[in-house]
């Protein structure tokens, strides 16, 4: 019998795991054997002579592996959690510096406020006194004119005016010599128990206004505004006053046309 003939044609072949086990080692033994062919190629270029060792390729472990992983998420983690925690610091600071202009800014309203409502009340009472001293220095006039009968105070009156014409005037005298015109009209009603104030700005307000188509004598006649008169003279009829002018002229007696007036005052 021929050789041929010898093998039994029952054999079972290999099975496809086996084959393939067998293929992944003679591929491994393969690729094991060019790595460390290679890596024993430059000592043996450098000595030919010299024993050939074997080199050991590092491996890492599937748990060396992990290990890593673990602390590079890790470090993330911190990474990250300081990141949020700079953001959160600086998103609060940033809260806090708006509340603290908000709070600033509202203090400070509210002073700019206050000091505008003293102001107005402060205001309101300086008004309050010059109308309650007004008034009362008008109570006191007029108290005082009616303690005498009308008719002896003008007569009185015109008779003390008529006999100062011809002075002098000086600034700021009061006689009995010289005067000036709110001097004169000061020392005039005197004579009848009037108590004028000393210059011509209160002086026009220091009565009951009357028109100029209604005066009588007596009356005190203003030029300028009330409460704000530069010049003031008597009223003494037929169209007449009496004052004292200026330096040039003196005191003197003229026709209301002279020099019209802008208002006047009944004190008696």
């Amino acid at each position: 019998m021929s050789p041929k003939a010898q093998i039994p044609s029952h054999r079972k072949p290999r099975s496809s795991k086996m084959n393939t086990a067998l293929r992944a080692g003679m591929t491994g033994g393969v690729m094991g054997t060019i790595a460390l062919t290679a890596a024993a190629a430059p000592a043996l270029a450098a000595d030919k002579n010299a024993p050939a060792d074997t080199v050991e390729m590092p491996t890492l472990s599937t748990a060396d592996s992990n290990t890593l992983a673990a602390e590079s998420l890790h470090h993330s983690a911190q990474q990250y959690s300081l990141q949020q925690a700079q953001q959160d610091a600086a998103a609060e600071a940033k809260q806090e510096a708006k509340e603290t202009k908000k709070k600033a800014e509202a203090e400070a309203k509210r002073k700019a406020e206050a000091k505008k409502k003293a102001e107005a009340a402060r205001k309101a009472a300086a008004e309050a006194k010059e109308r309650a001293s007004r008034s009362t220095e008008r109570s006191s006039l007029t108290t005082t004119n009616a303690a005498a009968p009308q008719g002896g105070n003008v007569a009185t009156l015109l008779s003390f005016l008529r006999a100062q014409v011809g002075k002098s005037y000086v600034m700021g005298a009061t006689g009995p010599s010289a005067y000036d015109c709110s001097g004169l009209t000061q020392a005039a009603y005197k004579q009848v128990g009037v108590n004028l104030p000393r210059t011509s700005q209160p002086q026009s307000t220091a009565g009951t206004p009357v028109s100029l188509d209604n005066l009588q004598p007596g009356d005190l006649l203003y030029w300028g505004g009330a409460g704000s008169a530069y010049h003031v003279a008597v009223y003494v009829g037929g169209g007449k006053f009496i004052g004292a002018q200026n330096s040039s002229t003196g005191i003197v007696e003229r026709p209301l046309s002279y020099d019209q007036p802008t208002g006047a005052v009944r004190v008696l």
